[in-house]
């Protein structure tokens, strides 16, 4: 016998036709893939260092696995420093260039039984934790392990647009968390929303180009077009925390409640007399509409000089409302002031004595004040046109000639009389 075989072909030692032919060494490797079938199968497939080595394939099995040389020698003599890896299954690229042999060769594993999955090696390194599977590779290169490809996210139900495409993956993956996060807007934008979800459709406003952008137009896609000072309000001002959008006030009192100094007296329609430019300045009510338009001095006067209290419709438009303690005729003449006075000024008046009362003013009376023959206690309709009504104390005939003064008098002078005496014969 040459010698002794390698231990692992010790069992073999006694029947030499295991591994020889008889005469024949040509056929020899045959006999070998008989007893190495993982070896014969890659052979077969073209896979593995036997497989894919065509250099390999033209060599006889004891070129490289020589026996008979005693029982410690190594059937496998392989040079780490000149091995070719890229004949594998497993290319060495990238960062695995570097890698020394043993880190992925384990002591007592045959080198085929290395695994070429990521995983088997970087299970401790995948801040994934498994939850992504084993195919590392769909994302990470060879070259680090903090390298990543670039992901297709459109091939997800989530495709990356605007702002969405410049962020790092982790500002949405928290925790290494790649399946099963929300797809909604405010699953990560919660925080942002100034809204306090009370509108959770924000795609409905927003877009992914900006946060703070919206196209929401109030006056088209709302029934309450914003005029005036409603175009500068706050959203929240109207659009109250934990309220739905449809369910903010349309109605000026929704809102306006406390700025009402009518306090619901003149009803809820607000926007009769007040515009949206501002509550206070912004009004538009017409009184001329009312039981009394504002003519002349009343055209200034403030609103409240009238309207003491604020039920507006509850003013009197009569004169002696206002003007009672400017009546100089203490009621005597009736409440109906217009019919003497204008409202271009108290003191001003249109009374006409001649054309309507049966005492024309003539004479000495045409240039007397009013109250000469009308006491403040007196009622006009009340007093009497005899002249001794008036004059009883000038009457030098002590009544004896009657009443009817007018008789010989006039009113141009009381002392001057019309008598014509009749001359003597």
């Amino acid at each position: 016998m040459p010698g002794e075989l390698a231990s692992d072909h010790a069992k073999l030692e006694t029947d030499c036709e295991n591994c020889h032919n008889s005469f024949d060494q040509s056929g020899q490797s045959v006999l070998c893939l008989d007893c190495h079938k993982t070896v014969a199968a890659d052979v077969k497939a073209k896979i593995g260092f036997h497989g894919r080595s065509s250099e390999v394939q033209a060599l006889a099995c004891s070129t490289c696995h020589n026996d008979h040389q005693g029982r410690d020698f190594a059937l496998i003599q392989l040079d780490p420093e000149t091995f070719d890896h890229a004949v594998t299954d497993f290319p060495l690229v990238g960062g695995h260039v570097g890698v020394e042999c043993s880190t992925c060769h384990l002591p007592g594993k045959k080198f085929a039984e290395a695994p070429s999955d990521c995983a088997a090696c970087h299970k401790e390194s995948d801040p994934h934790k498994g939850a992504l599977g084993p195919r590392c590779g769909d994302c990470h290169t060879g070259t680090r392990w903090q390298d990543v490809r670039d992901f297709d996210h459109s091939k997800t139900r989530f495709a990356l647009d605007g702002k969405h495409v410049g962020l790092v993956c982790d500002a949405c993956h928290d925790a290494q968390v790649w399946k099963g996060l929300p797809l909604t807007c405010e699953g990560c934008h919660l925080i942002d929303d100034a809204h306090d979800d009370r509108f959770p459709a924000c795609g409905k406003c927003h877009d992914t180009k900006a946060w703070k952008e919206s196209r929401f137009d109030h006056d088209k896609d709302s029934k309450f077009a914003l005029t005036g000072a409603h175009a500068k309000t706050d959203c929240k001002d109207c659009h109250k925390p934990g309220e739905a959008a449809d369910k903010a006030p349309a109605s000026c009192a929704g809102c306006h409640a406390e700025d009402d100094v009518h306090r619901a007296a003149l009803g809820t329609d607000c926007a009769a007399c007040h515009g949206t430019a501002a509550w206070d300045g912004d009004v538009v009510f017409d009184h001329d509409l009312t039981r009394l338009p504002l003519l002349g001095l009343h055209a200034v006067v403030p609103c409240e000089s009238c309207h003491s209290s604020k039920d507006f419709a509850a003013a009197e438009p009569a004169c002696d409302t206002c003007h009672a303690a400017d009546d100089v005729h203490k009621t005597a003449l009736g409440a109906d002031c217009g019919s003497c006075h204008t409202p271009n000024g108290w003191a001003f008046w249109q009374f006409d004595h001649d054309l309507e009362t049966d005492f024309a003013l003539t004479g000495g009376h045409k240039g007397l004040s009013c109250d000469a023959c009308h006491a403040p206690d007196t009622v006009a309709s009340k007093l009497s046109s005899d002249c001794a009504t008036c004059h009883r104390l000038d009457d030098v005939h002590k009544g004896s000639f009657g009443d009817r003064c007018e008789s010989c008098h006039t009113t141009s002078d009381f002392k001057q009389a019309k008598l014509k005496l009749k001359a003597s014969p």
